[in-house]
């Protein structure tokens, strides 16, 4: 039966196929920064693709809703009572929260790592307290691994592993072998009694923005996982049983690349659908401003008070402008109860062609 063990560990790591992997890795990541600071409005892509990290990261878990519930949800109109994409607001409101502390202190800390579990999970139960928790075979329900059971060692490892994320000295490995590392030991410790999962992809992230490799949290492997579920599985098993480690650092390095060059793609076509967009606002009307457009594509489905709120115009105004643009054919409105909403048609094509 597999032990957690402190880091680091105690094998070479950086074997000659994954330093091979990682040049293009980092390109990948730099051309993604690059092109996410095109974006003139950064809370642009931390909603639309945040929100699509929710919903995938979500659904490894079986949390599923559809995006249309999931858009909804957002504008709060009291009308949807789905507790799916309730549960997925709360991930994205989790993964803005690990954002916020790591923009501030430059640290993943024990107390950030909590913290955005608590967000997560709407409770501050902490690390687990109680033993019997096992991870189990979703369709056979076969025991497939037992994580550490008493509290002492949860907090043991934990602390070993916050040392090794914010400690260079402790390892001076590529920043993707340790994310590779860190996440395989996150999931293994699996310190929580739920959202171990969520949890752990939303320090992936985290992680890369405290190395510097991207400087906003729009980089996700969900998506990536769900494709290759049970190699995702399989490899953190295989480390467990064989100490595999290399096979579990190229998946991850090659999710990464993948990842990021797919985000780079939807990027540029968001920055296309913008200027089309600002194009066609500008040329037809007087009341054209970056403050609408970006409203309008940080919010696939927007509202009056959103305008309101963004533009500092009346509600009398903001309405005029919706119900102007969707006459013309540039959002669609709908009615959800007594309130109006619409929806950017086409941005939400590109956000959930996938």
């Amino acid at each position: 039966m597999y032990k957690v063990i402190n880091l680091p560990v105690e094998i070479e790591l950086e074997t000659k196929p994954i330093l091979k992997s990682l040049p293009s890795a980092h390109a990948a990541l730099a051309e993604l920064k690059g092109v996410a600071s095109g974006i003139p409005n950064q809370s642009i892509l931390i909603n639309t693709l945040g929100l699509q990290e929710a919903k995938d990261s979500s659904a490894i878990e079986n949390i599923i809703t559809t995006h249309d519930d999931l858009y909804k949800s957002g504008l709060n109109l009291g009308n949807l009572k789905s507790l799916d994409a309730k549960e997925i607001q709360n991930y994205v409101s989790a993964l803005k929260t690990g954002f916020e502390l790591i923009s501030e202190t430059g640290l993943i800390t024990n107390k950030s790592i909590l913290k955005v579990q608590e967000v997560l999970e709407q409770n501050n139960a902490g690390y687990r307290k109680q033993a019997g928790t096992k991870l189990m075979n979703d369709k056979t329900g076969q025991i497939v691994y037992t994580p550490p059971q008493g509290y002492e060692e949860i907090i043991s490892l934990m602390s070993n592993l916050e040392k090794f994320i914010n400690d260079p000295d402790v390892c001076d490995c590529d920043p993707l072998v340790k994310m590779a590392v860190i996440h395989f030991q996150f999931e293994s410790i699996h310190p929580f009694y739920d959202g171990n999962g969520r949890t752990g992809r939303i320090l992936n992230i985290l992680y890369l923005i405290m190395q510097n490799l991207q400087t906003l949290p729009i980089l996700y492997l969900s998506s990536y996982i769900i494709q290759h579920k049970a190699d995702y599985y399989r490899l953190l098993q295989k480390v467990r049983e064989e100490n595999s480690w290399e096979e579990w650092i190229l998946f991850i390095v090659k999710g990464v690349e993948q990842t990021a060059r797919e985000t780079i793609s939807l990027i540029s076509e968001m920055k296309a659908l913008m200027q089309e967009y600002k194009f066609k606002i500008r040329g037809n009307y007087k009341f054209y401003s970056q403050e609408l457009l970006n409203n309008l594509f940080k919010h696939p489905y927007t509202k009056i008070e959103f305008v309101v709120k963004d533009l500092g115009v009346s509600r009398i105004t903001a309405a005029n402008y919706l119900n102007t643009l969707a006459a013309d054919g540039l959002l669609r409105r709908e009615k959800l109860g007594a309130a109006n909403y619409y929806v950017n048609e086409k941005l939400f094509a590109l956000l959930t062609r996938r």
